[in-house]
């Protein structure tokens, strides 16, 4: 059984509303302003600039949530001053942002439907950021972490905004799509049964429910890959599937279109290639028990950077998909150190 951590933040939690703003605007009705969570570890002083670090949490969740108490467990800023106590963890600022969506959660790239997401963050957090807090302002000194589908966000940031950057951590992010969500299509399509096959009133049948079953949870993270990915102006909330909902035959097109986003297909671009040799590093890990297939993409992944002779991490752990915040006990001290 894991320890409880008992003790309070040390350093300084706030928060701070964006500007609304027309990047973030998008088909669902989500707010463009958005509230961040900063944490300044207390060692920080005013008077002097620091790394700093974005945490892109993964879906249905918020960087909020990474802030809140936990049972058994331990808040990011939590872990960070224990790191920092054990003197292994440098000084940094933490930045939290909100992204979740009405479907969900969020991929971080950039979607009509979802909202441009991507973009967003290096061009109004990032300026957001420093304009608030006593960080180093250029790219040298950012880093980007995340798990999951926020795993995802900060590798689809270093492929294709790696000037932005100065180092990025995935975590058991999505790639390798043909296994990772390939799967999930027949069982979209008998959870859609319920509606007729209708995908608009599937979504409005769970707006309207108390509460969503882990089930369901999946069907429509599902939906909203299909908006961030392959987003149709002309559908109701902006959804199309990749597969003829009759008889769950892929549609090529449909799912070149998915498949572009695919870090593994996205690896192989001359462009990408050149904004991960940007960085002054890559971390990517993933459990050898991920329940999502995931661990098959990343070791794809790291064998074609080391055949491009692309600097990067790769690690492997006794665990699955979940439950594995302790990873950042690895990864936080590796990116700050990157950084400085």
């Amino acid at each position: 059984m894991p320890l409880h951590t008992f003790s309070q933040p040390k350093g300084r939690l706030e928060f701070f509303e964006t500007e609304a703003h027309p990047l973030l605007t998008n088909m669902l009705g989500d707010p463009i302003s958005r509230t961040v969570g900063v944490y300044v570890p207390e060692v920080c002083r005013a008077d002097e600039r620091y790394p700093v670090l974005i945490d892109l949490a993964g879906f249905t969740g918020s960087g909020l949530s990474h802030l809140a108490w936990k049972g058994f467990g331990e808040t990011l800023p939590q872990r960070i001053d224990r790191l920092m106590s054990a003197g292994e963890l440098g000084p940094a600022v933490y930045v939290f942002p909100d992204c979740f969506t009405s479907l969900g959660g969020n991929q971080y790239v950039d979607s009509f439907v979802m909202g441009q997401w991507a973009t967003w963050l290096h061009e109004v957090l990032v300026p957001a950021v420093e304009a608030r807090y006593p960080v180093i302002a250029e790219p040298g000194a950012r880093g980007l972490f995340g798990k999951s589908s926020g795993g995802y966000g900060a590798l689809h940031q270093a492929l294709n905004h790696g000037e932005h950057w100065g180092a990025v951590v995935c975590h058991s992010g999505d790639m390798n799509f043909e296994l990772c969500y390939g799967r999930e299509f027949p069982e979209v399509l008998l959870a859609l049964t319920q509606s007729g096959l209708n995908i608009a009133g599937y979504i409005e049948r769970l707006h309207r429910r108390r509460r969503i079953a882990g089930g369901e949870m999946h069907v429509l993270m599902t939906l909203a890959m299909a908006a961030s990915y392959d987003p149709d102006a002309d559908a109701p909330f902006g959804v199309r599937l990749p597969v003829d909902l009759q008889t769950c035959e892929i549609d090529d097109a449909r799912w070149a279109a998915w498949q572009a986003f695919d870090p593994i297909i996205a690896l192989e671009a001359p462009e990408a290639q050149a904004k991960l040799r940007s960085l002054k590093g890559l971390f990517i890990d993933c459990g050898i028990r991920d329940q999502y297939h995931l661990l098959y993409g990343a070791r794809r992944f790291s064998a074609r950077c080391e055949a491009l002779e692309l600097d990067h991490e790769f690690e492997t752990f006794d665990d699955t998909h979940s439950g594995i915040d302790y990873r950042m006990d690895r990864s936080l001290p590796w990116l700050v150190d990157r950084l400085t």
